[in-house]
């Protein structure tokens, strides 16, 4: 069968890495990195060759012939997360990331079934907290933690 789950999967998944490689190339490099074998286009350039070459043998190789189904999904929660990455993509700047991505996650658990407000807060804040510290003092990429009007002057 020509269009089952998987070769659909393959065919959008192609679709994506032909992009990512075409926009990696407008990564502008410093002159310097001109001839370097490695620079800030390797990864990406990478990355769309390997998945590029996985999509190509799940289009050839199929795991299954199951035809794909759309009744039954909860496509409403769908809208509710596209939503809800919307807002979080607008608020991010304006909330700050400690906050905004903190409340991003919270919510994004209760929209998934979970209720305890405790166990929210436990799991979303200490994971913003790591990945921010990470981000700042690990890798030195400045991610604002605060809203402007909370940093002192």
């Amino acid at each position: 069968m020509l269009f089952v789950k998987d070769r659909i999967g393959g065919m959008l998944l192609l679709i994506f890495s032909i992009t990512y490689g075409l926009l990696s190339q407008q990564i502008h490099l410093l002159p310097f990195q001109a001839n370097s074998a490695f620079h800030a286009r390797t990864m990406p350039e990478v990355l769309s060759v390997l998945a590029i070459g996985l999509s190509v043998l799940i289009i050839l190789f199929p795991g299954s012939d199951e035809k794909p189904r759309f009744a039954g999904l909860n496509w409403g929660l769908g809208a509710l997360f596209l939503a809800l990455m919307s807002a979080y993509g607008l608020m991010v700047r304006p909330m700050g990331f400690l906050i905004a991505t903190s409340l991003f996650l919270m919510i994004g658990f209760a929209l998934l079934g979970e209720r305890k407000w405790w166990r929210l807060l436990a799991v979303a804040v200490p994971t913003v907290f790591a990945f921010w510290a990470l981000m700042t003092y690990g890798l030195d990429v400045f991610i604002e933690p605060l809203p402007q009007f909370m940093k002192g002057s």
